[in-house]
């Protein structure tokens, strides 16, 4: 006798049966200084699933680029961002227009420097307004992500946006807020909470009271910062993971000088590489994943 699909679906479903949840991990492309074929294939050894970049300007690089993530069988996440630094018209023209350069590319995100701390209210929602049009009629996610210097530059404001606009999904860099609000934010659990709800992607760094970016992840003198922000991150995975299948993170330590450096040499402190490799096995191991 054969069984109709629609009811092995549904006996699977009642039994509890699910798909296996996963995380894929993006390397960012910040401070690489090789070319993107070597950064690609190193990328791919060390276990990643793809990498976040800004679209180079020049087609030459952008070649190089899309002929480097075919060959290592790797996927992208884009970046874009609010150019602060000409008229907000003319700013959210720009804003737009790229995003369209972006979704040709078929990335598997775009995540967004969104807004201006110095803009209004409302001009800073035109932006999210307009990604989120763009991502509706293209099917590519576009989040936003938490970041200093943007709208989402603190917890509370951040809230004012979510509160007005259903559809904003955010980027989760908690680390720029640990600064800003110059603690872990042990206290600000029922606060954080709307903000797990929207997060569908996560940017991998531990800040601290005093800063972004700790020397050293791996140092025992930050043991508090790294669980603190494991802590909340595992509740935006098993969030999404309640609705998606895959929950896609990139780890983000950066060089320097975002990587702390010593005085008068420059050189910075820790690998970049290492602690963001690190970064991807701690969570592997807190989800058990190979």
């Amino acid at each position: 006798m054969k069984i109709p699909l629609t009811l092995v679906i549904l006996f699977s479903s009642f039994l509890g049966f699910s798909q296996e949840k996963k995380l894929q991990f993006f390397q960012t492309d910040w401070g690489r200084q090789i070319s993107y074929d070597a950064f690609c294939e190193k990328t791919k050894a060390a276990g990643y699933d793809g990498i976040e970049i800004w679209l180079p300007k020049d087609p030459k690089s952008q070649n190089e680029l899309k002929l480097a993530l075919k060959k290592h069988d790797l996927k992208v996440g884009f970046l874009n961002g609010t150019n602060r630094t000409v008229s907000f018209e003319e700013s959210l023209k720009q804003y737009i227009a790229h995003f369209k350069i972006l979704i040709s590319w078929n990335p598997i995100y775009i995540n967004c420097h969104t807004g201006y701390d110095f803009f209004s209210f409302e001009e800073n929602k035109a932006f999210i307004d307009a990604a989120n049009k763009i991502a509706k009629e293209s099917n590519v996610p576009i989040y936003h992500e938490t970041h200093r210097g943007r709208f989402s530059f603190n917890l509370p404001d951040t809230k004012k946006y979510i509160a007005a606009i259903p559809e904003l999904k955010l980027t989760l860099d908690i680390s720029h807020w640990m600064v800003v609000h110059e603690s872990l934010l042990q206290n600000q659990d029922s606060h954080l909470e709307e903000i797990i709800n929207r997060s569908h992607h996560i940017h991998a760094r531990i800040g601290h009271a005093e800063g972004p970016q700790v020397n050293d992840p791996e140092a025992p003198e930050w043991k508090e910062a790294v669980e603190r922000h494991m802590n909340i991150w595992e509740k935006v995975i098993r969030k999404q993971w309640e609705t998606n299948d895959i929950f896609t993170i990139t780890t983000e330590f950066g060089p320097a000088d975002y990587m702390p450096t010593l005085p008068y040499s420059q050189l910075p402190v820790a690998d970049q590489w290492k602690a963001n490799i690190y970064m991807m096995k701690l969570l592997k191991g807190r989800f058990n994943i190979d």
